[in-house]
């Protein structure tokens, strides 16, 4: 017999990304608008983190309790994978108090991220001239924002066709922060994570120099399992009833 079943909400999600993001062209205001308004529904219960719990089960993996990622016990940066296609990929990073991710790009991406819960100090720059000097990047940049993000709060979206989608996160309270990108980093496509340091420059407020560097030798991100509802895929197998 027939039956039907509610799809959760970040399978919803999942949905409409896929209809957007699946498209030959980029995606129109009105498209982008429709999933940033799905994106501020999402909590951190739907996508299996309690964000209050101190406490971890002596009998389950670390970070977990009472079968959730435990957002208030993470040491480390914390990335929990949801799913990923050729088309776009979705993640959560839970961040302890202190953690910072240091300034990084998102080449040619649309990238909507929604702050779960917490507060975050943000740091966001566009080119305004970049050069490419022995493979290393370096130049000017404007400062698009440098303030703290307090939950609840919209989500924010960072465009591929604006200068460089260039932004660092510091957490000052545990955090987490759930990201669409589209489409995801690919070094075979050109589209490779790359770190860099700002410098302020005295007689030019509002801008810095922007110098690519290494992957920082300090940044330490761990892995924790997905624990929210299952996202199932076109083509998945689907769930049949009797």
């Amino acid at each position: 017999m027939d039956c039907a079943i509610e799809r959760s909400k970040i399978q919803v999600l999942y949905d409409a990304c896929d209809a957007v993001f699946s498209q030959k062209e980029l995606p129109t205001f009105q498209q982008i608008q429709w999933l940033k308004n799905l994106l501020d529904l999402m909590e951190a219960i739907d996508v299996g983190i309690d964000e209050f719990s101190l406490h971890q089960s002596p009998f389950s993996s670390p970070k977990i309790t009472k079968g959730l990622v435990c957002g208030q016990a993470v040491s480390e940066i914390t990335y929990i994978h949801i799913r990923e296609c050729d088309n776009f990929s979705m993640g959560v990073f839970c961040f302890p108090a202190g953690g910072t991710f240091p300034l990084h790009d998102h080449p040619n991406m649309t990238v909507l991220s929604k702050l779960l819960y917490g507060s975050v100090h943000v740091k966001a720059y566009d080119w305004v001239k970049a050069e490419n000097s022995s493979c290393r990047t370096i130049g000017l940049a404007g400062i698009v924002t440098n303030s703290i993000f307090n939950a609840p709060r919209e989500p924010s979206i960072l465009f591929p066709r604006s200068g460089g989608n260039i932004h660092s996160f510091t957490a000052l309270t545990p955090c987490a922060i759930l990201d669409v990108l589209a489409p995801p980093y690919s070094e075979e496509f050109g589209r490779p994570s790359t770190y860099f340091n700002d410098m302020p420059i005295p007689t030019l407020p509002g801008y810095v120099i922007l110098e690519e560097r290494d992957l920082p030798d300090d940044l330490v991100v761990t892995r924790a399992p997905y624990l929210g509802p299952s996202v199932v895929a076109a083509g998945d197998e689907l769930m049949t009833c009797s």
